[in-house]
């Protein structure tokens, strides 16, 4: 049995810009919002640290089962203008020898300012996904691509849940490539819903803080590039969680 397990549910992946192009004056959002067998270091507090790739044949039963439930969001259905509105039909969701490609004819309304950037390839995209079939390799040997021997993930099947543009796909100072944008999606969605963020604590053990953890993560050293809390661990995390149910 595997002794690295990485939640499996409510994940989030970026890749660095969504591509838009007018076809018979309909506008059309286009691409790939995950490549296969790019192994990619996830170094996420809720997640851990690990390296992540995912294999071809991961989306086939999600998109023969689900498509008709997977829908296109924008930044994951929390913007305070947009909410969970659907951004548009989705006209082509399929595997290809790249990755996921898709191609959304866009609904009329979505806000001036959000199509003017994406007409600009000013998003990137993301997509949340439950991974329900992966293998695990615990201790690796270090290698060209894993030169620190982090544990490693072939994600084999997933379900998807939805995808879209988003505003930050990657911090300011990370390379071109796909990261994790887990701790960014449950700081926005149970910041919302209290009710949530409390049964999330209460199905996980909630560990005392370290004597030398540091500053909190809410001060401005500890911050990420687009104003969100950062954290070293999931045990941090956590903590941050505990406190926005705390009283002020």
């Amino acid at each position: 049995m595997a002794k690295f397990q990485p939640p499996k549910d409510d994940l989030v992946r970026a890749v660095s810009s969504v591509e838009m192009r007018a076809q018979d004056e309909s506008p059309t959002l286009y691409g790939h919002f995950s490549v296969f067998n790019q192994w990619t270091e996830i170094d996420s507090a809720w997640e851990g640290r690990f390296l992540e790739r995912i294999a071809p044949g991961a989306f086939s039963k999600t998109f023969q089962d689900r498509a008709r439930q997977i829908q296109v969001l924008f930044n994951h259905g929390q913007d305070p203008e947009i909410g969970d509105k659907i951004l548009g039909d989705i006209t082509d969701l399929r595997e290809d020898e790249t990755g996921a490609r898709y191609e959304v004819s866009l609904f009329d309304g979505i806000p001036p300012l959000v199509m003017g950037g994406l007409r600009a390839n000013k998003y990137g995209s993301s997509f949340r996904f439950k991974v329900t079939r992966d293998d695990i390799v615990d201790e690796p040997k270090a290698s060209d691509y894993n030169p620190t021997a982090l544990p490693e993930r072939t994600v084999k099947e997933v379900n998807l849940y939805e995808f879209g543009p988003v505003t930050f796909p990657a911090y300011a100072s990370a390379t071109a490539g796909v990261r994790s944008m887990t701790d960014e999606y449950i700081v926005d969605r149970f910041r919302s819903r209290p009710d949530r963020l409390r049964e999330l604590i209460a199905s996980i053990q909630v560990p005392a803080p370290s004597v030398d953890a540091g500053p909190p993560p809410t001060s401005p050293e500890r911050r990420g590039a687009i104003g969100k809390p950062r954290f070293r661990s999931r045990e941090e995390f956590t903590q941050w969680l505990v406190s926005q149910t705390s009283p002020s």
